[in-house]
């Protein structure tokens, strides 16, 4: 096993950061929290990508919840491509459902059902949560080879650039986390 598949072997809680060749456009400028990885393929959220034309407040809504307390501010993402009206939350680890919440790491855990989002608008959920319909998904061996095909860059998912509000500045932000100007990137791959 190469170095490469070792370290692309552990990638739960990390970020995946688009490349600027990335010939999705569902993935433009795209960080992706992943929330599981195996070798049966891969998990994330879409961290930097907010739903235009959804607020929280508009999901209590259609899911018949009632907020006791303000929820300005709680956006609801573009998780990613499969399954649109899924949703998921990514949330620091003061919260957790022992039946519920997938614990990714000591900082991050993420819920998929209703009870944390009754428990966010009346304020006993997480300290730190991102909302997310839909997920991106890989099956096995596809993450690795976008990877080794430089589609994506990795590194170690910080909480607060994945919970920060500036979504428009989180791409950018994570390239510098790792020593990376974007400005410097190129829209062509090669090798050395």
């Amino acid at each position: 096993m190469s170095e490469f598949d070792a370290q692309a072997r552990h990638l739960d809680g990390k970020l995946l950061i688009a490349m600027p060749s990335m010939g999705d456009p569902r993935f433009d400028r795209s960080v992706i929290y992943i929330c599981a990885h195996s070798d049966d393929g891969a998990m994330g959220l879409i961290v930097n990508k907010p739903a235009a034309d959804l607020k929280f407040a508009d999901l209590l809504e259609q899911l018949d919840i009632t907020a006791d307390r303000p929820i300005e501010g709680i956006d609801v993402h573009y998780g990613g491509p499969v399954e649109h009206g899924r949703g998921f939350v990514l949330h620091s680890r003061d919260y957790g459902n022992e039946d519920s919440t997938l614990t990714v790491n000591d900082e991050f855990g993420m819920t998929a059902t209703l009870d944390i989002l009754e428990d966010i608008s009346h304020g006993h959920g997480p300290l730190n949560c991102l909302l997310a319909l839909g997920y991106a998904g890989w099956g096995p061996g596809q993450l690795e080879d976008e990877i080794r095909e430089n589609g994506w860059l990795t590194c170690d998912a910080d909480a607060e650039l994945v919970f920060s509000t500036n979504h428009t500045g989180k791409w950018a932000a994570a390239m510098k986390q790792i020593g990376i100007d974007p400005r410097m990137l190129s829209n062509e791959g090669g090798r050395a």
